[in-house]
């Protein structure tokens, strides 16, 4: 396989993952510059829209450590920026492997950014029901959530079409 065509076919998705990165980017840049650490805007009965700050990962874990987690997640977010690229060039013909992988992709950079920028990732959106309070997260977890559920589809569809 030569670069040319590789590269070729890694472009789609590498503009998927770029769409994912402006969005994330421009809905944290609107949050940063319109409420302040902690502010929460009611919107409906069971969604909020906060300012937090996440120095962990998911669910906050490791959001306790002394500091050494933000190298951690930066770290660890480039290596997997590095295999989902790779993935993408091996399996880019496979459309919605590929989709999840940009939407992962997408996602994981964008709260690489924030670490880089800020220190901690910017989250705003909170959702709740009679008083229990889901984590608050932003579109990037949205994008990585939903590319592993594609991911999920994708092997059930390539399991069942095996048997």
């Amino acid at each position: 396989m030569s670069f040319k065509k590789s590269s070729t076919s890694l472009l789609p998705w590498l503009g998927i993952a770029l769409v994912v990165i402006v969005l994330d980017q421009l809905t944290k840049s609107l949050i940063l510059a319109n409420f302040a650490y902690g502010d929460s805007v009611h919107v409906t009965p069971f969604f909020n829209v906060v300012r937090v700050h996440n120095t962990g990962a998911a669910f906050s874990f490791l959001a306790g450590a002394s500091g050494w987690q933000r190298w951690f997640f930066v770290a660890l977010g480039a290596v997997a920026a590095g295999f989902i690229v790779w993935m993408l060039r091996s399996h880019g013909g496979q459309k919605m492997f590929a989709w999840a992988l940009a939407l992962i992709l997408g996602g994981a950079l964008g709260n690489v950014i924030d670490r880089l920028l800020h220190g901690y990732v910017v989250d705003f959106i909170q959702v709740h029901w009679a008083d229990k309070f889901f984590p608050s997260f932003n579109l990037a977890d949205s994008a990585i959530t939903l590319g592993a559920i594609l991911l999920i589809v994708d092997e059930l569809r390539r399991v069942r079409k095996g048997k």
